[in-house]
């Protein structure tokens, strides 16, 4: 079996996908249906981040991160200036609560979110989580995507609850 054939065949069409587990030292990624969840360590390069969302962006471009943001007024038209859209926002004694969706159809709005990311990897390490209608074969097709990046690497398949009946529990890879 060739490489490209095992790696078409890592999610078993006869079980139920949990999540899927991928990534490096410096950052992870665990796929579901309807959601992408991101770590980032510290030490993760720029250039990996802009890898990842626009990766999931070749898969899906309807995926979209919600962020929440405390701001000024006048600062609300600015977000939307860089492609993001405004979902809701309300008067708070900080400022303004806005939450806005962050949509990976759109270049500019990923490059303003990747640099959003990188400043706040100065202070501590980030999740950042996206919504989309991925099923197994976009989890593969992503997998597949990123797998370019340095380093790169399967780490676990979990499955359903009604697969550890069958004493089949988490896959782990190293």
């Amino acid at each position: 079996m060739d490489q490209k054939e095992n790696r078409e065949n890592l999610i078993s069409p006869n079980l139920s996908l949990s999540s899927f587990e991928m990534g490096r030292d410096d950052v992870n990624v665990v796929c579901t249906y309807g959601k992408i969840s991101i770590w980032f360590g510290r030490q993760v390069p720029d250039i990996v981040i802009g890898q990842i969302l626009l990766g999931i962006s070749n898969i899906d471009h309807s995926a979209v991160h919600e962020l929440e943001i405390v701001c000024d007024f006048e600062e609300i038209t600015d977000y939307e200036g860089h492609g993001y859209i405004l979902v809701s926002y309300a008067k708070s004694k900080d400022g303004y609560r806005t939450t806005f969706n962050v949509p990976f159809s759109s270049k500019k709005a990923l490059f303003h979110l990747a640099g959003f990311i990188t400043e706040a990897l100065k202070d501590k390490d980030t999740i950042l989580d996206c919504y989309w209608t991925g099923d197994g074969s976009d989890i593969m097709r992503l997998y597949e995507e990123l797998s370019s990046i340095e380093g790169w690497k399967l780490k676990s398949i979990n499955y359903k609850d009604d697969a550890k009946e069958k004493n089949s529990g988490p896959i782990i890879f190293d």
